[in-house]
């Protein structure tokens, strides 16, 4: 755990489209690193717990809204982080729409990266990030990797899906994604297929895991 002397810890934000491989980047990145020294936090745990709603109800949410976070609460866990402290975060569960008894005990690091589609749209939150990264991704290619995740992953049927993807995933992209790439420091074409990226990347988060300026 961080004390007084130690350096505070560099906190990057990965944004970029459903399916974009933020998720790929940050752990090629975190893997780069040595154990113990980065951790990885996913926006999508901060889902509003939606349990007093009726199931039918919970799946006319539009989950691609920013509202749809609990981004207050991921500011104030960064922010414990950043200050030394352990931090307990949401297990959400997309089948159900609702948070799980349990949290996942995340103890500060040297990195710290925060990864999720709408992380750069709330100021709040965004001005957490020492670094912000973008990774761009042709929207084909990030369409066939959504349908490949909810089915396989979050045991959703391709007609929900697909109503999803027309519904709000689309429009909330074009409406709040793809806008917040203004704020990126970075923009990675082709997420972790980008090995040059990857690389200059890692140089600076390199430095920051060993407390080097």
């Amino acid at each position: 755990m961080s004390g007084p002397d130690s350096p505070t810890p560099l906190i990057i934000g990965i944004a970029g489209g459903t399916g974009s491989g933020k998720t790929t980047v940050a752990h090629k990145l975190a893997a780069a690193i040595p154990p113990g020294r980065c951790v990885i936090i996913e926006h999508d745990a901060y889902y509003r717990d939606l349990s007093q709603l009726a199931p039918d109800q919970r799946a006319q949410v539009n989950y691609d809204h920013p509202n749809a976070l609990e981004s207050d609460l991921l500011v104030e866990h960064l922010a414990m982080l950043r200050a030394g402290a352990a931090v307990d975060v949401p297990i959400y569960d997309f089948v159900q729409h609702t948070r799980k008894p349990e949290t996942m005990r995340v103890v500060p690091a040297p990195v710290i990266i925060v990864e999720g589609i709408l992380v750069f749209v709330e100021e709040r939150l965004r001005s957490q990030f020492d670094i912000k990264i973008f990774v761009d991704t042709d929207a084909d290619i990030r369409l066939i990797r959504r349908i490949r995740r909810d089915l396989e992953q979050r045991g959703r049927s391709f007609t929900s899906v697909r109503e999803q993807y027309y519904d709000t995933v689309r429009p909330m992209h074009l409406a709040y994604v793809e806008p917040s790439k203004r704020w990126a420091d970075l923009i990675i074409p082709e997420g972790g297929d980008n090995h040059i990226a990857l690389d200059v990347l890692l140089g600076r988060l390199a430095r920051a895991a060993y407390g080097v300026p």
